[in-house]
């Protein structure tokens, strides 16, 4: 997909990969941009590029829906849905000690990571898959991890909730591609983001390097323009994935002496 010319909605647009991709999308000269996040400082965001603003809780099908309803309103079809919306809870606030395992996260936690890393994605398509199908032709962009395809040490939570994202746009891909849709999957290491400074994408995956969010974006475009199901920032994960697949005992084995490694064990 070529972005010239095309409406785009971005959700968790008020900072970091978010914030990057709209400030590199408007470059393309987009038809429409609409932003989205659960913070206002999205407002000033969309001031800054011309572009529609909604504040609200993107876990919640409700502001999805009226996300869908302001930007097909405005511009009368959306292009690229970028679900992009994405939180990192850990598992549990004891460190990488003794108590730290894959049931310590509390279920608010689990709950609450399941409703905007999975549910966001769904309500997303939900809303804006019918007027695609409709046309014939349309663009989901979903923000997974990483962890998605391998794992996240220090996050059970996040590790599972990004499998599912994952999951869910392969079965997006798969049901709906010969209607014209199309669908590509975002799965960085560790970004330069606020996430990072707050534990996500821990220093297992910073291990490779950290991806300004600039040089992130760049890549989502060249991804898009190539239309890969997989976009990946950091190429080794295409290389940790045929080692996990070749031999998931050993690879199962390589985790649990890095974990111990990381806890200090």
């Amino acid at each position: 997909m070529q972005l010239s010319g095309k409406v785009i909605v971005i959700t968790g647009a008020a900072q970091g990969i978010g914030k990057a991709m709209a400030q590199r999308f408007k470059q393309e000269s987009p038809a429409g941009l609409v932003l989205a996040d659960r913070s206002d400082a999205v407002e000033a965001v969309a001031s800054e590029l011309g572009a529609k603003a909604l504040t609200g809780d993107l876990s919640q099908a409700s502001t999805v829906e009226r996300l869908v309803a302001l930007a097909e309103g405005e511009f009368g079809r959306i292009d690229l849905m970028c679900s992009n919306a994405g939180i990192f809870r850990g598992d549990g606030s004891g460190g990488r000690g003794a108590g730290w395992n894959a049931t310590t996260g509390s279920l608010a936690d689990w709950q609450a990571s399941w409703d905007i890393n999975v549910m966001a994605h769904v309500h997303a398509a939900r809303a804006a898959l019918p007027g695609m199908v409709k046309r014939g032709e349309g663009y989901f962009l979903h923000t997974a991890s990483a962890a998605g395809l391998l794992n996240q040490i220090g996050s059970a939570i996040y590790g599972t909730t990004k499998h599912a994202a994952v999951g869910f746009a392969e079965a997006l891909a798969i049901a709906h591609g010969d209607q014209g849709i199309r669908v590509s999957v975002l799965c960085p290491q560790a970004v330069r983001t606020p996430m990072l400074g707050g534990g996500g994408e821990s220093s297992a995956a910073a291990g490779d390097g950290i991806v300004e969010p600039e040089d992130l974006a760049e890549c989502v475009v060249s991804g898009l323009a190539e239309e890969r199901f997989l976009i990946l920032p950091h190429p080794e994960v295409a290389t940790y994935m045929k080692r996990k697949a070749d031999d998931y005992e050993r690879w199962l084995r390589g985790m649990q002496r890095l974990r111990q490694r990381l806890s200090g064990g």
